[in-house]
């Protein structure tokens, strides 16, 4: 069984990071800027553990698995900050956050 060439793992993961990079761009809710660096992030995996297991080296797929678990410690944190957020502002936008600063 043939695998699929790595020109589809490059093309899949630009357009996963481009999509990440237009939603932090031009979306204002913070959860979903969240989400679009977490798509980033993928976006990065996936290509990864593509060239890792292409060049039948381990060490990208162990690199993944580091930085899935610093992504995670990532959300935790982030989304504490955001309930904090919510609770004084009642909202997520990134317009009315940006105003809590001096």
């Amino acid at each position: 069984m043939n695998a699929l060439p790595i020109d589809y793992y490059v093309w899949l993961s630009a357009a996963l990071f481009t999509i990440g990079v237009l939603g932090v761009l031009y979306r204002r809710n913070a959860i979903i800027i969240f989400m679009c660096i977490e798509l980033m992030l993928n976006a990065v995996n996936l290509l990864l553990v593509a060239f890792s297991s292409r060049l039948n080296d381990p060490s990208g797929q162990v690199f993944v698995f580091f930085i899935m678990a610093v992504a995670a410690a990532e959300v935790a944190v982030g989304l504490a900050i955001l309930v904090t957020m919510y609770r004084s502002t009642r909202s997520t936008d990134i317009n009315i956050l940006n105003r809590l600063k001096w």
